[in-house]
């Protein structure tokens, strides 16, 4: 699913919200975690999951194409961990 059909879906089933309005607050609740996240906060959806960022130091890396070291920088990527509801409903429990 992506953002627009997200948006679809919850204007469809909310008839009594107009779709620019749906719009405005999943984009709003999309920058909410991002700017979090941009911060170094985590972000916990209870029964869903959390979104971190983690820290990966620098290290050296190979270029695939030559065989080379190459130094690959320090940086931080996202990291999402399920919560338990949504595991226990993925696997039908």
């Amino acid at each position: 699913m992506i953002r627009s059909e997200l948006i679809q879906k919850i204007a469809d089933e909310n008839p009594h919200l107009y779709q620019r309005d749906v719009e405005k607050i999943v984009n709003t609740i999309f920058d909410r975690i991002t700017q979090a996240m941009a911060e170094g906060n985590r972000v916990e959806l209870r029964g869903f999951g959390a979104f971190s960022v983690k820290k990966r130091d620098q290290r050296l890396g190979r270029n695939p194409r030559t065989g080379e070291a190459v130094e690959v920088e320090e940086k931080h990527v996202p990291f999402f961990k399920t919560g338990k509801l949504l595991r226990d409903r993925l696997n039908g429990k």
